[in-house]
């Protein structure tokens, strides 16, 4: 079973990391013109880990609610399922919210470390 989890964790931590990185190769001309016109590297990695936490936010706001409701109708309709406390519900939110911030943070920093001139160029 732990197995099970730990290739869970495995493949949400590779989604989060897709979709940022894509998110941050879409935006590489914004990212090199916030640069060029001043923008901070703390600023470029906020705006990066900030739109992970939106994504991020939004998958737990639906999945863990649909999850416990999902439990219990599957626990009423099946035999042996067995139904998980809320506070586990609350530790795996908080270990997947803490992932996808991992995940976040590289693609966040290689966001920082775009070269104006290169972005702009790259068109």
């Amino acid at each position: 079973m732990e197995n099970n989890a730990a290739i869970a964790l495995f493949l949400a931590l590779t989604g989060i990391y897709a979709v940022i990185s894509y998110f941050v190769s879409q935006r590489t001309r914004e990212i090199g013109i916030r640069i060029a016109v001043g923008a901070e590297t703390s600023d470029i990695i906020k705006m990066t880990v900030g739109e992970a936490c939106r994504v991020a936010g939004i998958g737990l706001a639906i999945g863990v609610p649909a999850s416990y409701l999902l439990t219990h109708a599957l626990a009423s309709a099946l035999y042996n399922v067995v139904i998980v406390k809320w506070t586990t519900f609350l530790g795996v939110t908080l270990l997947l919210a803490g992932a996808a911030l991992l995940a976040a943070y590289f693609p966040a920093r290689r966001a920082a470390a775009v070269a104006p001139i290169a972005a702009l160029r790259n068109e």
